[in-house]
């Protein structure tokens, strides 16, 4: 059953809505965010108030579906085009499925005939104040049920809960696991930290770390162990640190440093300090002795590099290729910058897609950061992406030939042949 159903719209309607709610998730900095147990009680609070057993709040961004807060489900995203809450995005409103194997969009899907065996699915619009609906709040379960207006109205209400808590933590400037900066307010204290730098002609320098193997922690030992892997890592990196260098989460497992009047150089050396200190040091807990690595990226202020995004950018690219090198290891942007696009990126949240083996393969693509010559891009698995390929951003009549200059399992940074 679906609620209410606009009529009328035309492609190019549909085409600028996308362009707009995009931009709107975009300025809320939200997706890939640390977890937030605010949101992990909403979802909880779903599945009692139902009694269903799985509580949902996402995000929905140009190629994925991606689990803000999930109580039922052990996976933590998945492509749009596989997802039930596509619908509820591309409708604008709220759908509900009483009997999943009976609905002929979802009878054959994999959540219905697979392992999930999901029946019943309700979800409705995570809405901003604009009337962006960014992403959905859901209840799933394993038996086909009815939901009345009254369900709608309850579930509505737990989406409007939903936003405010988003709207609490624009504000926030700690991350509470890891007392590192949020990442909303890394970016804005390292806007003014460049600003300075520029004007008094002195050096900066940013580092990017990810712990290694992460999500092997957790799928093996639980949240809780995974949370002390964060809460260690951050101290020990705290205790390396001076007292005026920034230190923020940008993720789940990924955290970054801004280095005032530090050079490339310079940063290498620091960086090199916190990969020793951190795989020195086990963490020990009730899930027993882990041996922990991380895996470094640095860059610099420099002609071409003079904003937060284009700084992140290339730390990251230098990390992808810590982690294709091997893991536990610090590169320099510089090392790699001859095979490397150089100029500023600003950053964008934009549909893409991939295509290659002559057009006839296509893969949808975030559009994360973009430049004149280079653009960085998440997909659900970089597995069978070629080196060269296509990119497309949708609705905007761009393309350009890339090849792949770094990557890992689910993000790419390409350069522009031209």
């Amino acid at each position: 059953m679906v609620v209410a159903r606009a009529f009328g719209t035309s492609s190019a309607d549909v085409k600028q809505r996308e362009l707009e709610r995009l931009a709107a998730l975009e300025q809320l900095d939200l997706l890939d965010s640390p977890r937030d147990e605010g949101f992990e009680r909403i979802v909880r609070l779903i599945r009692e108030v139902f009694t269903v057993d799985v509580g949902l709040v996402s995000l929905i961004d140009a190629h994925r579906q991606w689990y803000k807060a999930c109580s039922g489900f052990s996976n933590s995203e998945v492509p749009r085009e596989d997802s039930f809450c596509r619908f509820v995005v591309d409708l604008d409103t709220a759908v509900i499925v009483p009997d999943a194997t009976r609905d002929p969009r979802f009878a054959a899907h994999p959540a219905v005939t697979g392992e999930n065996h999901v029946r019943f699915y309700a979800g409705v619009p995570l809405r901003t104040k604009s009337g962006h609906t960014v992403g959905t709040v859901c209840a799933i379960d394993r038996t086909a049920r009815s939901f009345g207006r009254k369900d709608i109205t309850i579930l509505e209400e737990i989406a409007g809960v939903a936003m405010d808590r988003i709207e609490l933590m624009q504000s926030a400037a700690t991350d509470s696991l890891t007392e590192g900066l949020t990442r909303r307010a890394f970016k804005e204290e390292t806007d003014q930290l460049i600003g300075l730098a520029l004007r008094n002609q002195k050096s900066l320098a940013c580092i990017v770390l990810d712990i290694d193997h992460f999500k092997t922690v957790n799928d093996t030992h639980g949240h809780a162990a995974g949370d002390e892997v964060l809460k260690a890592v951050s101290s020990i990196c705290r205790s390396v640190l001076r007292s005026g260098d920034l230190f923020g989460r940008l993720g789940g497992e990924e955290f970054a440093i801004i280095l005032p009047n530090v050079d490339r150089d310079g940063a290498l050396v620091i960086a090199e300090r916190l990969r020793l200190a951190i795989s020195a040091e086990p963490i020990v807990g009730e899930f027993g002795s882990l041996a922990v690595t991380a895996s470094f990226g640095i860059s610099a202020l420099s002609i071409v590099c003079k904003e937060i995004d284009t700084l992140l950018a290339q730390a990251d690219a230098a990390m992808y290729e810590a982690k294709r090198g091997g893991r536990n290891r610090c590169v320099n942007f510089q090392s790699i910058s001859a095979d490397q696009p150089s100029g500023a990126r600003r950053r964008v949240l934009k549909a893409g897609s991939i295509l290659f083996n002559d057009r006839r393969s296509t893969i949808d693509c975030t559009i994360r950061s973009l430049g004149a010559d280079s653009a960085a891009l998440s997909v659900s698995s970089s597995t069978g992406i070629p080196t060269e390929f296509v990119l497309m951003i949708k609705g905007e009549g761009f393309e350009t030939h890339c090849r792949v200059v770094a990557q890992d399992r689910q993000n790419l940074e390409v350069a522009f042949r031209g």
